[in-house]
Parts: structure tokens; sequence; C-alpha cells
């Protein structure tokens, strides 16, 4: 049985040579299996075919990702790009291969030295991703006690955001569980999230082993929900935050931000700061992943719930506006009113933030 309380993701050396050992997401909840990478190019599939996921684990991946190709001798600037365009929506994948690739070239771009200091820079990622991840949990809580004062919170989340995203407890799950563990929790209301049903298989999951109460919804009904009062603040994670505000997450999150802003219930985006992108103005410069269309016409390979030859769109991510945006909760505190003043000194805070662009670290 695999504790969520350990890693998603972990690096082991055996004597054959280090590899990094992943919970295979795909798998469940049928079956919890762990499947062991030893290059880049297996890791890039594993990305793409969400054995592993999420933003913040991505960042850490991509990191680890890049000390596993620097120790086992391969070429670091073919295995950081490949790495960094596996999954182009998710900014930390790309923010993790940077900092890596940083730190190799600063220990002089080949060797043993560089690859243990690439290898250290992935284990400084992965200490303050489980920080990040308790400070969120702690500003959300306290966030949801202002807009909510009482208590006995019916949150409504969507998608994935807790330990099997991070390497500690989460983004947006982390807050709910903060408040189940403090019993202000009534009830978790789980989306399936379609098309790959990552509520249903994974948040649900996740929930159950908690103890938390929950219920899982197909997201079609989610307005029923909203329209009968029974959610009282909505909780999303995050894959890329651009400039302004706008938030890329996964598809349907713009939907629910619509359904919230006409029922005068929060909506809440938890995401570290390393989610955010300085470098893309505004929500039309986001680059949504377009994903196979089989992932809708087809429960499972060679199972067809649409006809022969039907045609899917499959977008994996979609936009929410600012202004459909109560607050966006970060490690180093939450934004609100959303706009780009707020965000950029909020970055501002924190001494790892760098530029998707490339343009060199913020803050002090």
């Amino acid at each position: 049985m695999v504790d969520l309380r350990l890693p998603s993701l972990r690096w082991a050396e055996p004597p054959e040579g280090p590899v990094l050992v992943l919970l295979d997401q795909t798998r469940l909840p049928a079956e919890e299996v762990e499947l062991s990478v030893t290059d880049v190019p297996g890791l890039v599939e594993a990305i793409r075919s969400l054995v592993v996921r999420g933003a913040p684990l991505l960042g850490v991946t991509g990191a680890y990702g890049v000390a596993l190709a620097a120790a086992r001798g391969y070429d670091v600037a073919e295995a950081a790009r490949s790495l960094a365009e596996a999954r182009p929506t998710a900014v930390n994948l790309a923010y993790g291969v940077r900092r890596a690739v940083a730190a190799y070239d600063a220990a002089g771009g080949s060797g043993e030295r560089a690859a243990a200091a690439a290898l250290a820079e992935a284990r400084a990622l992965h200490r303050e991703d489980v920080e990040d991840s308790e400070r969120m949990a702690a500003f959300g809580r306290e966030l949801l006690g202002e807009l909510l004062p009482g208590g006995r919170y019916r949150l409504l989340t969507h998608c994935n955001t807790g330990a099997l995203v991070s390497m500690g407890d989460g983004t947006a799950f982390a807050v709910a569980r903060a408040a189940h563990l403090a019993g202000e929790l009534r009830r978790l209301w789980v989306d399936e999230t379609r098309p790959l049903l990552q509520g249903a298989r994974l948040t649900a999951w996740e929930a159950a082993r908690a103890g938390m109460p929950y219920s899982v919804q197909v997201d079609g009904a989610a307005g029923s929900l909203f329209a009968a009062g029974e959610v009282d603040a909505v909780l999303v994670g995050a894959d890329r935050i651009a400039a302004d505000g706008s938030v890329a997450n996964k598809v349907g999150t713009y939907g629910l931000s619509v359904l919230a802003r006409h029922h005068g219930v929060p909506f809440v985006v938890v995401a570290p700061v390393s989610t955010v992108d300085l470098a893309t103005a505004d929500g039309a410069g986001i680059r949504i992943e377009q994903r196979s269309g089989h992932e809708v016409t087809e429960l499972a390979p060679g199972v067809s719930v649409a006809p022969v030859g039907a045609q899917a769109y499959n977008p994996a991510f979609d936009v929410t506006p600012p202004e459909l945006v109560t607050a966006i909760v970060t490690d180093r505190g939450v934004v609100s009113p959303v706009d780009h003043g707020a965000l950029a000194e909020v970055c501002s805070r924190s001494r790892s933030y760098q530029s998707p662009s490339g343009n060199g670290m913020m803050g002090s």
C-alpha cells in the first residue's frame, strides 16, 4: 500500500544506476503500482501519458529529470528541451527544468560535480514544494474563515490537487484537508473531471484515505448543486497563471467560475508562485494542450462510447479570466483582488521565483 504521506516521485540509486520511481497515476484507484524510469525519453512519455502529473509535481519531476540525464551521461541540454516541452501548458515543468540546468551549468556544465549540483537543486525544489503546500493550506484555511465565518464548509473542487500533484499535501486539496482536520469541512464535492476522470479516480481516492466526507458528481451536475445552495466555495488549482491573473486549469474550470459568480459563491485558486507566469500578459497568450480524441470517445482502448470516426474536441485546459477569481492563494500570501500588480508583488516575496521567460530571479 502506497502511503500518500510519501512522495509520488522518488530518486533511487540501485547498483545499475540512478532511476526515478513514479507512482503510476494512470493505474489508480484500482492498482497502486510504481514505475521505474531510467532515461529522459521514458520520463517524457510518463509525463505525456499522465503517469506523473500536476503542476507542482511536474516542476520537481523536471528538475529530477535533468539530474537523471546528467548522472547517466546524456546530453543535458537536449534532455532539458524535451522535458520542458512535454506538457506545454504546465509552467512549473519548465521552471523545474531551468533551475536544475542553471545549477548544472554553474557547476561547470559537465562531469560528476555538475551532475551532483543538478541533483542537489532538484532536492532543494522537492523540499520547497513540501513547505509551499503547508503554507498554502494555512493561508487558504484562514481565507475560508474570512470569506465564510462560522465554518462547516461545503467545498467544490475540480480535477486533482492533493498529494498526488505535490511532494507535500498539494494545493487546493491541501486547503480542504486542513479544513477537515480542523473539523470545519461539512462536504467535499468532487467533480469527476472529464475526460480522464481525475477527480473521480484520484481526488476521491485521496479524500477516502484522509477520512473526509465527500461525494463524486458528474461535471454537469455542478450547476444543480449551486442552484440548490449546496456549495459554499470553489477551490481549484492551476497549471499556469498569466500576469493579469488569468488562470489556466483543467478543462471545465471556467464554467465553474461562471456558475460561482452567478450564485455569489467565492471562487478560489490555490497555486504556488512558481505557477505564475509574469512573462505571459494574459490568458490569450497561454498555449492550451490538445489531447487525443480517444480520451473522449473511448472508455478504454477499443471500448467506444461514440460512433466510429466521431471527431472530438479535447483541450486539456481552459482559461478563467481574473474578474471571475475571488482570490489566488499562493505560498507567499493571498492575492485579492486579482490583478497584475498584486501578482507581481507576491512573486517578489519569493527568493526562488524565476520568470518563465528565463530572465532570472525576482525578489530578495
